[in-house]
């Protein structure tokens, strides 16, 4: 393998090798075009990486399409819009919108690919104020199996619009987003931290989840706990502590107001709650910023049952074997009430919470940690999330709801007929010769 060939196939996640028969580094919208139809023409699956956060789906044998250079931004202040390449980061989309007082529905890592994360329905920051990244989506130009390049609006293809805006890249490669922009400029938010070892981190789950029934729709939240490991490199004031965190976004008024019955919860750890600029909002969750390995899924419920989250909290505490990170996601608000419109597939909207584990490190070693625990889940599971399938169990079951997936696969049909991208619904196989 080349250096080149190298830089392009290795991502953000370094658990899961990429190992494509052929890699065509795309530059343009015509690199993708011509990409797909030598696929469709040698009978080889697609897969397309932009930073490697998730997967890119099965790419053994076949041809990884890399967006990474097409990383365009245009940003049109008077109709609050912004046009994205398909290699475009976050972190770019929010310093282009920021000087004019907007900022786009992004997720709280400024490194994720903007697109990817869009197609997957893209829960943010801002999500019970706004809804999903996908609400917000004015076109797509999406190259289909057939190896057109379309224009895509909900009114010109209103049922191609609705599969690509949740269905990932199921049904082809999009070359570019324009999506809508709000007028944003400031926000209260950061995380409130907690000793694990002197406050019980099932406790704080409960306190939180009695929170998140007294907040205004538009506040927008989550629970994390994380053990870290006592390793020299991370900070003194995280090394071999379980941290039990709530983070937070609100654009209104009386931040601190709403935010006084988590401080009662007990002896604060850190607090970086406060009044930031939208630049700033990436410092809510800190996430990190290299490259690492990790194995992990979600769980899509409707409501919240403490007990067995208790014991899922237990099961990936410090004593787990591996390190795991909880995560826990307040639903409802515009996430529900979007659900009414139809115009996209991004299912289980229904859901009061999304609760996401990672697990650190090597993959088996994950895997035998998590697997029981979304086992202790599984009764109150509706569903999983595109974008937080990383890798873990059946790579389609649970991904929508029967209505969508059959809808899905009949888009499927007629716009990838040969199966050359992922197959999310799970019932196409693409034929190989």
């Amino acid at each position: 393998m080349n250096s080149h060939a190298a830089e392009e196939l290795a991502g953000f996640q370094t658990g899961f090798a990429v190992r494509p028969a052929q890699l065509v580094t795309a530059r343009s919208a015509d690199d993708i075009v011509s990409a797909v139809r030598h696929a469709a023409a040698e009978r080889l699956s697609i897969a397309v990486q932009a930073t490697g956060h998730g997967l890119p789906g099965p790419v053994e044998g076949g041809l990884l399409v890399s967006t990474r250079l097409m990383d365009r931004v245009a940003v049109d202040p008077v109709a609050r819009t912004a046009r994205l390449q398909a290699g475009v980061r976050w972190g770019q989309v929010v310093e282009a919108a920021a000087p004019h007082g907007l900022a786009p529905l992004n997720g709280s890592a400024p490194s994720v690919g903007a697109v990817s994360y869009t197609l997957g329905g893209g829960l943010g920051i801002l999500a019970r104020e706004f809804g999903y990244a996908a609400d917000h989506v004015r076109s797509l130009d999406v190259v289909t199996g057939d190896g057109e390049l379309r224009h895509v609006t909900r009114e010109s293809a209103p049922e191609l619009y609705w599969g690509l805006l949740g269905g990932g890249h199921s049904l082809g490669v999009v070359t570019e987003l324009e999506i809508g922009l709000v007028g944003v400029g400031k926000v209260y938010g950061g995380s409130l931290s907690f000793d694990g070892r002197e406050v019980d981190a099932a406790e704080v789950l409960r306190a939180y989840e009695a929170w998140t029934r007294t907040v205004p729709d538009g506040l927008t939240s989550s629970f994390a706990a994380v053990p870290y490991p006592d390793l020299p490199g991370l900070p003194p004031q995280l090394r071999g502590r379980y941290v039990v965190s709530v983070r937070l976004a609100w654009t209104g008024a009386d931040g601190e107001r709403l935010v006084a019955p988590l401080r009662e919860i007990g002896p604060v750890l850190s607090d970086s709650l406060r009044e930031m600029p939208y630049a700033e909002s990436h410092t809510i969750h800190s996430d990190p910023d290299f490259p690492h390995s990790y194995y992990g899924d979600s769980a899509f419920v409707s409501e919240l049952d403490l007990d067995v989250a208790g014991e899922v909290l237990r099961a990936t505490g410090p004593g787990a074997g591996a390190m795991v990170v909880v995560q826990v996601n307040h639903l409802g608000g515009a996430l529900a009430a979007s659900a009414s419109a139809s115009a996209n597939s991004v299912p289980w909207r229904e859901g009061r919470f999304l609760v996401r584990l990672l697990a650190m490190g090597e993959r088996e070693k994950g895997r035998a940690v998590l697997d029981p625990v979304f086992g202790l889940l599984a009764p109150v599971t509706l569903g999983r999330a595109v974008n937080f399938a990383f890798g873990g169990g059946d790579r389609t079951a649970g991904l929508y709801e029967p209505g969508t997936r059959q809808r899905l696969a009949g888009l499927k049909s007629r716009y990838d007929p040969a199966s050359l991208f992922p197959d999310y619904v799970g019932e196409f196989s693409a034929p190989r010769g």
